[in-house]
């Protein structure tokens, strides 16, 4: 088994336009660090110096994983990620 990774539409050209991948990992870090070995520059539009990057939103079974430990919250076999871009905007 392992953890299943749903990518947004935006990510999907560094996925060969997979809607979703698999990975592994213990952690988040990892698990994005092993989504990159194979899919190369992700990793760059989810992590920067400071950790996730802003206005990406990432869940663990639903749950938002900054409330979980960020970058080191615990992963397992049969878990499901869900990568979401924050959308912002509109006219006043």
């Amino acid at each position: 088994m392992a953890i299943e990774v749903r990518i947004p539409t935006i990510l999907r050209s560094f996925t060969g336009g997979a809607k979703s991948v698999e990975g592994s990992g213990a952690t988040i870090e990892e698990l994005i660090a092993d989504l990159d070995s194979r899919h190369s520059g992700l990793r760059d539009r989810l992590v920067d110096e400071q950790g996730l990057r802003r206005f990406v939103n990432v869940y663990l079974n639903d749950e938002d994983v900054r409330f979980l430990g960020g970058l080191t919250a615990p992963v397992s076999d049969g878990d499901t990620v869900t990568v979401l871009p924050a959308v912002a905007g509109g006219a006043r």
